[in-house]
């Protein structure tokens, strides 16, 4: 009975020795959180005054995301025998330059995914990857400045496929307008004198076309936070059936020497692919037009491992 009174006590005296030394570190904790952030705010602030300074300002991110299964006599599904594997990369790159009187701001997005099925047991069974996202684009944007936030402007763009329709279709933008950067990181384009040329074998369905262009770009690094956001739009003077937009969101976090988590989405709204897709697709629709048509909203996202280049 001694020793279960002692045991008793010797656990309580220890419990209330841990729970005062955690809140005792606890305590030491709270404003050493408050040190931290008020650095990494300051660290922040400085690398705003640097993206300001003139000259060259490079560089890139990008991800890797990887699934791959195997099933060898795995009765419990349907395909006992099979293997599947999906394959995705995506990489943002830019190169600005920032002078006193003009700038030049250059970027590129590439998004590539394969996937695969094979059933073992069907001999007729398609066991190569197929492309699953393809996505390429190209930005060139050159501005005279007139003020600190405003420049006449001249852009190239250019869109299209790598992997399976290279060029077929592919988009290119020419036009001439203004460029307003309210902050470092925000790029504004408002051209409405822009010219949207379309390449296609389908001459029939895609058209080029005269009309405006706006883009609004924003890319930024916070710490261990790379993060592009990218809206592309053409608004065509002659029908609305030749207009389309692109938005693409990017964010990359790095954890260990360049290597984090990486995140992309992408939405699309493009009548001339829909149309072209639905004449042309795997179950092509009969008397598809413009007019009847399902514009269905385009997407596509990629989540895995990350690289800060």
């Amino acid at each position: 009975m001694r020793n279960l009174v002692f045991t008793v006590v010797a656990f309580m005296a220890i419990s209330a020795t841990y729970a005062q030394t955690a809140d005792e570190l606890k305590a030491l904790q709270g404003p050493k959180k408050d040190s931290i952030a008020a650095i990494q705010g300051r660290v922040d602030a400085l690398q705003t005054q640097i993206d300001a300074l003139p000259g060259w300002k490079k560089g890139a991110f990008g991800t890797i995301g990887a699934n791959l299964s195997g099933f060898s006599n795995w009765y419990s599904k349907g395909e006992a025998n099979s293997s599947a594997g999906n394959i995705g990369v995506t990489v943002n790159a830019f190169a600005n330059l920032q002078q006193e009187k003009f700038f030049w701001r250059n970027s590129g997005n590439v998004n590539l995914a394969w996937i695969k099925f094979d059933d073992k047991d069907d001999a007729s069974d398609d066991d190569s990857f197929k492309e699953a996202t393809d996505v390429f684009t190209i930005t060139s944007l050159y501005g005279q400045k007139i003020s600190e936030k405003f420049a006449i402007s001249a852009l190239g763009e250019y869109r299209t496929t790598l992997l399976s329709n290279l060029n077929n279709p592919g988009y290119l933008d020419l036009g001439v307008g203004a460029t307003w950067t309210p902050i470092t990181d925000l790029v504004v384009v408002i051209h409405p004198l822009n010219y949207n040329f379309v390449f296609s074998d389908e001459d029939a369905i895609f058209e080029s076309s005269l009309g405006a262009k706006i883009v609004a770009d924003y890319t930024r690094k916070i710490g261990n936070v790379n993060f592009k956001t990218n809206l592309s739009m053409f608004q065509s003077y002659k029908s609305s059936n030749l207009s389309n937009w692109t938005w693409i969101n990017s964010l990359g976090y790095t954890l260990w020497n360049g290597i984090g988590l990486g995140f992309e989405f992408g939405l699309r709204d493009n009548k001339q692919e829909a149309l072209n897709y639905a004449l042309n697709g795997p179950t092509p629709v009969t008397g598809a037009t413009f007019d009847n048509v399902d514009n269905e909203l385009q997407t596509y996202w990629l989540f895995g491992l990350n690289y800060a280049f």
